[in-house]
């Protein structure tokens, strides 16, 4: 059993420091534009189960939080989106590591999280990065508000991501055009909400690639919709090189994030809403449900490589994977998180340890 589990840990650290690379830029002669489709948690989360969408771009980066520029050689690009009452601003462009573990380098990314140690990386990232968005109270302490879903994205959920290829033009032209225009919120979510915002950068890339669906989300534009459409225009335009991986939430203490579902999708899934309508008009329950089947079917999980192209290897990391998959200690169980998560907590606090690259936190699929 011990054997099967340092052999099942190096197997999800390979997939993790492989991704992790790729993420980084193993990929140096091409960019992309990437659809993260973000499992809904928390209490919106249950009542509202679109999810979150974002978008990365890895030749793009952050002049500032609201304002873009071409990468830099060694940068990891931005992730963008729009945001609810987060400094009145209409898109907010955050670095991908942090946008992902609320921290500056890979080597610090925790391996457990507790809502404590969360807490205190996202405020420990605001206050060198994100005053000017989120400022501190007028007693100097943490402000509250939306603004946490700016960093630690993965402490909170699991991430889907749908890439194609991008040119340096392509990357210049959403450039100009976001830098361009006025960065002022205003945040509806019937039609102005984040993944209309996604849908306008990617078409701005690709246009006509991404677009509402009537029947499956009566018109309201949803995270899974666009990764939809991404997904099928990438099959469409195979010379882009359509490519998709999972960037799995954090283990610890925190809740679990919930399956990303359709306007219409979720209607039908809650019984609350369902029974009533079924019992009391069963046309209109049938005729729902035919649309959905028919309008709705993505399964985020059926659309996943299977591994990493091998020239995506560098040796170098290898030689590291191994050196550190002979130290790497065997998963815990979940019965174990709390005392795992404290043990790192209070060591990453008095800076005895640096956090390790979580074992689980990146796999290809």
């Amino acid at each position: 059993m011990g054997d099967w589990c340092k052999s099942h840990t190096v197997r999800r650290l390979t997939r993790a420091v492989l991704l992790a690379a790729f993420l980084a830029g193993a990929r140096a002669a091409t960019a992309d534009v990437a659809l993260f489709l973000e499992e809904p948690f928390g209490a919106f989360g249950e009542m509202n189960p679109t999810g979150h969408a974002a978008v990365y771009l890895s030749r793009v980066c952050a002049a500032s939080p609201v304002r873009l520029r071409r990468c830099e050689p060694g940068e990891t690009g931005v992730v963008i989106s729009r945001y609810h009452r987060v400094g009145g601003y209409d898109w907010i462009a955050i670095p991908l590591i942090p946008y992902l573990y609320a921290v500056e380098r890979p080597e610090e990314v925790p391996l457990f999280a507790s809502a404590a140690m969360v807490t205190r990386l996202r405020d420990e990232y605001r206050r060198r990065h994100l005053e000017q968005i989120a400022p501190d109270t007028p007693d100097g302490r943490t402000p509250g508000g939306e603004w946490i879903q700016l960093v630690g994205a993965a402490y909170d959920r699991k991430i889907y991501s749908f890439e194609i290829e991008t040119t340096a033009a392509q990357d210049d032209r959403l450039i100009e055009k976001l830098n361009s225009h006025k960065n002022k919120g205003h945040f509806n979510l019937i039609f102005r909400n984040c993944a209309d915002f996604a849908r306008r950068v990617i078409n701005t890339y690709y246009p006509h690639a991404v677009h509402r669906s009537i029947f499956a989300d009566q018109g309201i534009t949803t995270p899974k919709q666009v990764a939809k459409c991404l997904v099928s225009y990438g099959r469409r335009h195979p010379h882009l090189q359509l490519s998709r991986f999972v960037i799995e939430q954090v283990p610890g203490t925190l809740p679990r994030s919930r399956p990303v579902r359709g306007v219409l999708e979720a209607f039908l899934r809650s019984k609350k809403y369902m029974v009533p309508v079924a019992a009391l008009h069963p046309l209109v329950a049938g005729g729902m449900a035919v649309a959905y089947l028919t309008m709705a079917g993505f399964d985020p999980h059926r659309h996943f490589d299977s591994h990493l192209v091998r020239e995506w290897q560098p040796t170098a990391i290898v030689v590291q994977l191994e050196t550190d998959a002979r130290i790497a200690p065997a998963v815990p169980a979940r019965k174990d998180w709390h005392r795992v998560a404290a043990g790192a907590a209070t060591k990453t606090a008095s800076g005895e340890v640096t956090p390790a690259v979580p074992g689980q936190a990146l796999t290809v699929y």
